[in-house]
C-alpha cells in the first residue's frame, strides 16, 4: 500500500508551483474584492514557490519533516489573504503527517486537519470561497478507506465541483461571473497532489475561464498589511484577532507550529495593524500592498444594489435568506464585530447596499460599518429598525425594478410605520406604567412600553390573552396586517391559538406567523 514519501512531497511542491505558474495569469484575472486579493494567482505562485525552494534546500529524513519544512516555507512567505490560508493547508496536512504516515484513511485525516487549520486562522469564514471547499472536500473524503491515489482524485474531484458553486453561495462571484479564485489555486494545489501520487500527468487537469476586470481609482482608500510576528504568547492571539477586526477585514493569523505567526488584514490604517503586532510580539518582513477595488457595476448592466439583514435569531434570519437577502445572524446579546458588518456590507451585489438592522444595537452596529473607510466604495444606506417585524415591513415593499432611492424611502416608510408589540417573561421584581410585575409575569409591550401584565405562571392560555391586549390596543389606531414571529421557547400551538382569537375578534386583519426564534420576547407582533 503506497504512503506519501519524502520524494513525493518533493514532487508534490514542484509540481503545485507548475500548475500556479500555468494558472496564474487566469487567477489573477478573478479579481473581486473582497472575496480575493487584487492577485490572488501571483500571490499563490509566490507562497508555493518560497515554501518549495525552502524544501529544496533542506535534506528531510522522513515524509513528515518534509512537509514540516514545507509548512513554514509557506507560512514564513505568505503573500495574500489567498497565501495564508494556503500555508495553513499545507501546515495542517504536516501536523496529521507527524502523527501518522499518509496513506488512504491518512490522507482523508490530513485533510480534515488542514480544513481545521486554515479555518482557525480566519477571523471570519465567508462562504463561497476556498474555505467552503476545503470544508466540502474534507467532509466528502472524511471516513475514506481507499488508496492514496483513490482518496486524492477523490478530493481533488470534489474540489472541482465545490468550486462550480462557489458562484451561488456569494453574490459578487454571482455579480462578476466568476468561480473564488483562492478555491481556484486549492483546486491545482489537489489536483498536483493526485497526479504525483498517482504517477500521472501534473499539468492542470480543470480549466478555468475567467473574466478578467479592469480597475480605476485615483488613489487606494485601503491596504494590505502583512507582517510575520514573532515572540508572541499563544494566548493573546484571540485580542489581536479582534483588535484587527475592528480595523478591517479578512483578517488572518497562521501559526506555522514552531511560534512563528504570519498576520493579514486588509484596512485602512497601516499604523494601527503595525502597533497591534508591536504591543505582542516582534513583526518581522513587514509588507503592504494597496488594495484595488473594483469599479462598481453600471445600473442597467447586471446587480446594481443589494439589500443586506442583520438580526439576532437563526429561524429568522433563515426565513429572510429564503426571500434572497443576505443575511448576517448575531446571537442574542451579541453585538457583530466591525469585520462582520464589513464582511456583509461589502460581499453584497452591487454598489448600492440598503442594510436592514433588527434593533437598536444592531442599527448602531450597522452605521458604525456603513462610514468605515473599508466601506468607502461602496454606497451605503442603513434604514433604522428597532424590531424585527419592522425588516419585514421593509422587506415585503422592497422592488428591485424600482429606482434605488425610491426603494429605500418606500422600504424606510415602511419600517417607520409599522407598530411594534412584544411579550415578555419578566425575569426580576419590576416597576412600569401599569403597575408592578414580579418574575415569570407575562409582560406586553407596545413600541417599548409596559401596556399589561399577566400574572404568573406563564401559560397557551394567558399568553394568547396578553397577545390579543396588546394587538387590540394597536389595532385601535388600525392596521391590516399583523405578523407574529415566535421566540424560541413559545408554546407551539400559540401561534394557531392566536390566529383563531383574532379572527373572531378582528376578521378584517390578515394574521401571518413565523419562527423567530428570538430568546429574549416569547413573541414580536407587528401591525401594518
Amino acid at each position: 500500500m503506497r504512503v506519501l514519501d519524502v520524494a513525493a512531497v518533493s514532487a508534490w511542491s514542484a509540481a503545485c508551483v507548475h500548475s500556479l505558474a500555468v494558472l496564474r495569469p487566469a487567477i489573477d484575472g478573478i479579481n473581486v474584492y473582497p472575496v480575493a486579493d487584487s492577485d490572488t494567482g501571483s500571490n499563490l505562485l509566490f507562497t508555493m514557490t518560497a515554501a518549495r525552494d525552502a524544501l529544496a534546500e533542506a535534506e528531510p529524513a522522513t515524509a513528515a519533516e518534509a512537509l514540516s519544512v514545507f509548512a513554514r516555507g509557506a507560512v514564513a512567505a505568505a503573500k495574500g489573504n489567498s497565501g495564508v490560508i494556503m500555508s495553513q493547508v499545507v501546515r495542517g496536512i504536516a501536523e496529521s503527517a507527524a502523527a501518522r504516515e499518509i496513506d488512504g484513511p491518512g490522507l482523508a485525516e490530513a485533510l480534515g486537519c488542514a480544513d481545521r487549520a486554515a479555518t482557525g486562522a480566519v477571523s471570519r469564514p465567508v462562504a463561497g470561497t476556498i474555505l467552503t471547499v476545503l470544508h466540502t472536500v474534507a467532509a466528502a473524503v472524511r471516513d475514506a478507506t481507499g488508496s492514496l491515489e483513490e482518496v486524492a482524485a477523490a478530493a481533488a474531484s470534489v474540489a472541482a465541483e465545490a468550486l462550480e458553486e462557489t458562484p451561488k453561495q456569494l453574490p459578487v462571484l454571482a455579480m462578476a461571473g466568476v468561480v473564488d479564485a483562492g478555491a481556484r489555486g486549492l483546486v491545482a494545489v489537489l489536483d498536483a497532489l493526485s497526479g504525483v501520487v498517482s504517477g500521472g500527468l501534473t499539468e492542470p487537469e480543470h480549466p478555468l475561464e475567467a473574466h478578467h476586470h479592469q480597475h480605476t481609482v485615483d488613489s487606494p482608500t485601503a491596504w494590505e498589511v502583512m507582517y510575520l510576528l514573532d515572540g508572541v504568547d499563544e494566548t493573546s492571539l484571540p485580542g489581536l484577532r479582534k483588535t484587527l477586526s475592528g480595523l478591517g477585514d479578512s483578517v488572518t493569523v497562521a501559526g506555522d507550529g514552531a511560534g512563528a505567526y504570519a498576520v493579514h488584514v486588509h484596512c485602512a490604517d497601516i499604523g494601527a495593524a503595525l502597533e497591534a503586532g508591536i504591543e505582542l510580539g516582534r513583526p518581522r518582513r513587514v509588507r503592504i500592498e494597496p488594495l484595488i477595488t473594483p469599479t462598481p457595476v453600471e445600473v442597467g448592466g447586471g446587480i446594481d444594489r443589494s439589500v443586506v439583514a442583520v438580526v439576532h435569531g437563526g429561524p429568522l434570519a433563515e426565513l429572510l435568506r429564503a426571500e434572497g437577502v443576505a443575511v448576517l445572524s448575531v446571537p442574542h446579546g451579541v453585538q457583530p464585530t466591525v469585520e462582520e458588518m464589513l464582511g456583509l456590507i461589502n460581499e453584497a451585489a452591487g454598489h448600492h447596499v440598503t442594510v436592514l438592522p433588527g434593533g437598536h444595537e444592531l442599527t448602531a452596529a450597522a452605521d458604525a460599518a456603513a462610514g468605515h473607510a473599508m466601506a468607502a466604495d461602496r454606497d451605503v444606506v442603513v434604514i433604522p429598525c428597532v424590531s424585527p417585524v419592522q425588516v419585514l415591513a421593509a422587506l415585503a415593499v422592497h422592488d428591485q425594478d424600482r429606482r434605488t432611492n425610491d426603494d429605500v424611502v418606500a422600504m424606510a416608510e415602511a419600517a417607520a410605520a409599522t407598530r411594534r408589540g412584544e411579550l415578555r417573561i419578566a425575569q426580576e421584581e419590576s416597576l412600569t406604567w401599569v403597575g408592578r410585575a414580579q418574575a415569570g409575569d407575562v409582560v406586553g409591550l407596545v413600541d417599548g412600553e409596559v401596556v399589561l401584565i399577566e400574572p404568573a405562571p406563564a401559560s397557551e392560555t394567558s399568553l394568547v390573552a396578553a397577545a390579543v391586549g396588546v394587538l387590540n390596543r394597536m389595532l385601535a389606531l388600525g392596521g391590516e396586517l399583523v405578523t407574529v414571529l415566535t421566540g424560541l421557547d413559545a408554546p407551539v400551538r400559540l401561534p394557531g391559538e392566536l390566529a383563531d382569537q383574532l379572527r373572531l375578534e378582528h376578521p378584517e386583519v390578515e394574521v401571518t406567523s413565523y419562527a423567530g426564534g428570538q430568546t429574549d420576547a416569547v413573541l414580536l407582533m407587528g401591525v401594518e
